[in-house]
């Protein structure tokens, strides 16, 4: 790394820039809610005009040393509604979340080639047409408007880069003022602009799709010019990725880290090339160089990927960030086709906030709108036990009881209300068409709903299988009076079910088969299915936040899980299994009918760092990973973690503030994290190479 961004790195770090950072309060711009009410002005004009009063209230600020300019000075977005005006909402509506418009990936290929100009002279010629409705003219005015306050929040860092004497900049930025970009640096700080307008319009996880291939045209083309060197274009590539940090502490989702700025690298096309370019070693490298936790990076792969591509990736998971996670291009792709998905769209996926496929500037998807509980299921369903003569009459009454919440699941999301996004829009295809926001639909409209405690699940179900229907050696008065009082006077059976029952991770095929029955269950019961706006439903392995919210009410479980004990996040083997190490977790987690299940979700290892005592190490690691791909593993992600330094940390935090870990799909740093969350990482601490 060149000394500017050392230095620039240094000085994010310590947080340097926050003390120029001012709340709306002191702007009133938090009173601009109370002012829309009184006017009655309708929400997407609201969206335009809150972005256009935040946008001129930044100051802007150019770091000392950059050449990538555009940092947050407004520590938060206000609402466009009053609290008052959010009841009445909810009275009428169900929302997502904070109930604006999250987790998309826009078309940054399409802004970057084009412009913010050639975009708002569509928005003018379109406002021609006599046929709109007065609907569709307040979202193109709202839209015009969203692009001219990013268009003067371009200037105004213009004339700052014009006064400061940074005259590159300057002229950099008056380009992009209209202008597509021609050179990568340009390209490169138009991005930023725009994900940095992103998030000032409240629009959140605003992931960064497929960075590598809409920047290699600029890339290449500035090499072949002459216009920069390998290095200058390695150090740009390594700056932007740096001010994806100057901000994230206020890009905050369930925990600080949770921010969706994630990345995708490299995959297959549909002609067989393997698109991993020179921009792809670059990002790889940037990560590795930083040591920071965003952005964070999806790698794409397939059977095929070369063996080195892997060794890139194990590198990264030997420093500890958590990432790359891996995606299975060979299990993707015919599961999105299967869904139903274009070719060209399926082909072109990328990864939102975490794990889940997501189609860059076209989908208006909401792939976590809920959670399914396969251990919550099971132990309701084990209360009717006695009723069923045989596991297979048992196991059709567990199916009955997944299609049953897929139905609550599905009903229970009508009458959706999202705050418009008008900026947004103008970088999703087909809305400037359609002359609609894109909180209303996309080209795709599909949900996925994500599924927890699998394992914990299967492993109870094999538990009654075994014991109580075959062997017969657990009678239903033991097992239930166990599970009632929590294995107290049950220790020896516990201990038992937790150590010599088959277990998902063991290579077991028998608990395997019922993880793989679950969760065809669950992708059948959703299979179908239409949301209210023409989307399909889709299952996922996957558990984002909901491992923890699931396991706080779950009693025990006939694993010899007790009541309050923590459940497996994502695709993960029970937190207690006696595993035989990666191998065999990796063969149990490939045997599902993963591309019925593609909402994502990631097999979850965490990696003992003492493994890495020799370089040998990186390679055969690189070689577990590309073996889980060729097995048909859909998505995994790593954890190099050591046990005593988590320790430590929690009793002195001021010493580990550079901590990283992965928590459920995203990294961010383990000081800053809920307790429970530091804990559950700690517990997962099980397997070595």
């Amino acid at each position: 790394m060149i000394e500017r961004l050392q230095t620039l790195r240094a000085f994010i770090r310590s947080g340097g820039h926050h003390k120029f950072r001012h709340t709306p309060e002191e702007f009133g711009l938090d009173r601009l809610a109370e002012s829309f009410r009184a006017e009655a002005v309708p929400p997407v004009e609201r969206s335009a005009r809150m972005l256009r009063a935040l946008l001129n209230a930044e100051m802007p600020l150019i770091l000392e040393g950059e050449k990538i300019v555009a940092t947050r000075t407004i520590s938060r977005i206000p609402s466009i509604f009053t609290e008052e005006e959010w009841a009445e909402i909810r009275a009428h509506h169900t929302l997502h979340e904070r109930g604006t418009v999250s987790n998309l990936s826009a078309d940054y290929e399409g802004i970057l080639r084009d412009g913010l100009g050639k975009r708002k002279a569509e928005v003018t010629a379109r406002l021609e047409d006599p046929a709109l409705s007065q609907e569709q003219r307040l979202f193109l005015s709202a839209a015009h408007e969203s692009i001219t306050a990013v268009q003067d929040f371009i200037l105004k860092y213009r004339d700052c880069a014009r006064n400061a004497g940074m005259d590159e900049t300057a002229e950099v930025l008056s380009h992009i003022h209209s202008a597509g970009a021609k050179t990568l640096r340009e390209a490169l700080q138009l991005l930023r602009i725009v994900h940095f307008a992103l998030w000032e319009s409240d629009c959140y996880h605003n992931t960064l799709g497929r960075f590598d291939q809409y920047m290699y045209p600029y890339y290449r083309t500035d090499i072949a010019a002459g216009r920069l060197t390998k290095e200058q274009a390695f150090d740009l590539i390594e700056e932007f990725f740096l001010t994806c940090n100057k901000d994230s502490d206020l890009y905050v989702g369930m925990q600080q880290g949770d921010n969706g700025q994630s990345i995708v690298l490299a995959g297959r096309d549909p002609q067989g090339n393997y698109l991993f370019n020179e921009v792809s070693k670059m990002c790889l490298r940037a990560s590795y160089e930083l040591n920071l936790i965003d952005p964070k990076i999806n790698l794409r792969c397939d059977a095929l990927t070369p063996l080195d591509v892997f060794v890139e990736g194990a590198k990264l998971t030997k420093r500890g960030l958590g990432f790359p996670q891996y995606d299975n291009d060979d299990v993707v792709i015919p599961g999105l086709l299967k869904l139903g998905y274009k070719p060209e769209d399926a082909y072109n996926y990328v990864v939102a906030a975490c794990w889940e496929f997501i189609i860059p500037g076209s989908g208006m998807e909401i792939p976590n709108i809920d959670a399914l509980s396969f251990a919550g299921i099971v132990s309701e369903a084990v209360e009717d036990l006695g009723k069923f003569d045989n596991y297979d009459a048992f196991y059709s009454h567990i199916d009955l009881k997944i299609k049953a919440e897929c139905d609550r699941i599905t009903a229970a999301h009508d009458n959706l209300y999202i705050v418009p996004a008008p900026f947004l829009s103008m970088i999703m295809s087909g809305t400037i068409e359609r002359a609609q926001d894109i909180s209303l639909g996309g080209n795709t409209n599909n949900y996925g709903v994500h599924g927890t405690g699998l394992s914990t699940a299967a492993d109870s179900l094999a538990v009654i299988k075994k014991y109580y229907f075959e062997e017969k050696s657990l009678s239903l008065e033991e097992l239930m009076d166990a599970v009632h009082h929590n294995f107290k006077g049950h220790e020896a059976l516990q201990e038992r079910l937790r150590n010599e029952a088959p277990k998902m991770g063991l290579d077991d095929d028998g608990a395997d088969a019922i993880g793989t029955a679950l969760l065809d269950s669950f992708s059948t019961g959703l299979r179908g299915k239409r949301n209210e706006r023409g989307g399909i439903w889709r299952a996922g392995t996957g558990t984002a936040m909901y491992y923890i919210f699931h396991a706080k009410d779950l009693p025990a479980t006939p694993d010899g899980r007790s009541c309050g004990e923590v459940i497996p996040a994502n695709f993960t083997p029970s937190m207690f299994l006696r595993q035989k190490g990666p191998v065999s977790v990796m063969r149990s987690f490939s045997k599902q009918h993963l591309e019925d299940a593609i909402n994502g979700g990631p097999l979850t290892i965490e990696l003992d760092e003492s493994i890495f005592r020799s370089e040998e190490t990186v390679e055969k690691l690189a070689m577990l990973i590309r073996s889980y791909i060729k097995r048909g593993g859909h998505q995994l992600q790593l954890n190099t973690l050591n046990k005593d330094t988590l320790l430590d940390a929690k009793v002195h935090p001021e010493e580990h503030r550079d901590l990283i870990v992965r928590v459920w799909g995203w990294s961010g740093y383990f000081v800053e994290l809920d307790e429970c969350y530091q804990d559950h990482i700690i517990e997962r601490i099980k397997y070595k190479i």
